[in-house]
């Protein structure tokens, strides 16, 4: 006899792993529940990640008029008139605008959505704190997506006040004059910048050699040039022993014995898989050290009916990574020929200021595997469009393969990074070469074009690198 279940499939987790997971089911007709542990939709991406801190870099760059530096060379610092409650005003709008859009394609997909904490009993089966009462609800099939919080400090707590870290500050009710920031990863450089933009004296420290280390290395270290530019302070091979707070200030120790006062501490030191309260033990599925769970190229997890999907099983976790991650999955599970796999060829984006994406391999990267390589540069100072906007300072890097002239990797530091790397994207995923981008006709003024005199610059080293390598005696 079939075994009838309350759903189809349960999603635990509406963020962007959970949302577009279950829509993909209900689009097909599964019925679809999503249990959502926080009173609003969205998780991390939307609430305190991904959503709000990228709205925060655009307020600043609106207030300090950076964009235009380079046109006019005017003062860019945070006037004193400028509030908090002004700089938090458009994240705000823009949040709730996104709720709605949730919400609405919940209710689009008739998704039941229930509000509580939900722990297995057993594959088949979770219970749901309901804010004191508890219900049971079973399923075929279950999608985690409960993605990932803030790595907890071991001798100090997050007060939100003096000491944040990446969730607490979007809810920042003060300007600091001073921040240290602990991490040098993607969200410490990029509320570096922000707020060193603003006019606050940012400190960053970071245990490794350079900053944002999974950058191609001249990327890193030309945004290292543009933070110091920007009055960022970066402190490289230094990790915290230990911090203490005042009425009004943070005592920050380094392990050189480096003392740093400032008005509030941001602790960006990584982020843990949410899988505590979700008594994995039940399903006799093991989370890794970093509160990961494993799944397989389907984002099966060890129990075959509970996929996983997001932040919650780790590298890369990105909101973008994500919904492909959880669109598979849900195709899988329910035998959809929709979509089988999430492509290779994932862009990286960095939404410091300057923006920073990438797609592919990395000189290091290269070099490592031992894969010969040739490079080719473009500036934008020396595109139309370039000038126009004012950033003189942007770089398009490609990295090709002086056999074939295949693109293995393509790099942008710059105004609309995180758009442009997209053509990089195609081409790489194509297995196509850079006379792509020679032959293509562009927009004329588009930052785009820069491709092509980056491919430009490529045939011509690789020009030179030939005329360089020793010929064979005849």
């Amino acid at each position: 006899m079939k075994k009838i279940y309350d759903f189809d499939l349960v999603v635990i987790g509406s963020g962007p792993a959970g949302e577009k997971g279950a829509a993909q089911a209900a689009y097909f007709g599964k019925k679809t529940a999503i249990i959502e542990k926080d009173p609003r939709v969205g998780g991390a991406s939307v609430n305190t990640g991904t959503i709000p801190s990228k709205t925060l870099r655009e307020t600043a760059l609106y207030f300090t008029n950076l964009r235009q530096r380079g046109l006019y060379g005017i003062d860019y610092s945070l006037k004193e008139t400028i509030s908090i409650e002004a700089l938090m005003y458009r994240k705000t709008h823009v949040v709730n605008n996104e709720w709605d859009l949730i919400y609405k394609n919940i209710e689009r997909h008739n998704i039941q959505l229930i509000f509580g904490t939900a722990s297995f009993v057993d594959a088949h089966t979770v219970e749901v704190d309901l804010n004191g009462t508890k219900e049971r609800y079973t399923s075929k099939y279950f999608l985690i997506a409960t993605g990932s919080v803030p790595n907890s400090p071991g001798n100090f707590s997050i007060d939100g006040c003096i000491v944040y870290d990446s969730d607490a500050i979007i809810n920042m009710t003060r300007m600091p004059r001073s921040l240290t920031i602990i991490g040098a990863g993607t969200v410490g450089c990029e509320y570096a910048t922000i707020f060193s933009s603003l006019g606050v004296f940012v400190t960053i420290v970071e245990t490794k050699p350079r900053i944002l280390s999974f950058l191609d290395g001249e990327i890193s270290k030309r945004l290292h040039a543009h933070m110091t530019d920007l009055g960022v302070t970066i402190r490289n091979g230094l990790s915290l022993d230990y911090l203490e707070t005042r009425d009004s200030s943070a005592i920050v120790h380094l392990s050189n014995g480096e003392v740093i006062e400032s008005e509030a501490v941001l602790v960006a030191a990584g982020r843990y898989g949410n899988t505590k309260s979700l008594n994995l033990a039940a399903l006799k599925i093991n989370a890794n050290d970093h509160g990961n769970i494993p799944v397989n190229e389907h984002f099966q997890t060890a129990v075959p009916n509970v996929y996983a999907a997001g932040d919650v099983i780790g590298f890369p976790a990105l909101s973008s990574t994500s919904m492909e991650q959880a669109r598979v999955a849900m195709c899988h599970a329910f035998k959809l020929k929709y979509k089988k796999h999430v492509s290779p060829y994932i862009p990286l984006a960095v939404y410091t200021i300057p923006e920073i994406s990438f797609v592919g391999m990395t000189e290091e990267s290269l070099k490592k595997k031992e894969i010969p390589y040739c490079v080719g540069r473009a500036m934008y100072e020396t595109n139309a469009r370039g000038q126009i906007i004012g950033d003189l300072d942007g770089m398009v890097k490609l990295l090709f393969s002086p056999d074939d002239q295949k693109l293995l990797g393509a790099h942008i530091i710059g105004e609309n990074a995180s758009e442009l790397i997209h053509l990089g994207m195609f081409v790489l995923s194509r297995g196509l070469t850079i006379d792509y981008f020679i032959q293509s006709v562009f927009n004329f003024p588009s930052l785009s074009e820069i491709y092509k005199y980056a491919a430009y610059d490529g045939l011509q080293n690789l020009s030179k690198m030939k005329k360089k390598t020793p010929q064979p005696k005849r």
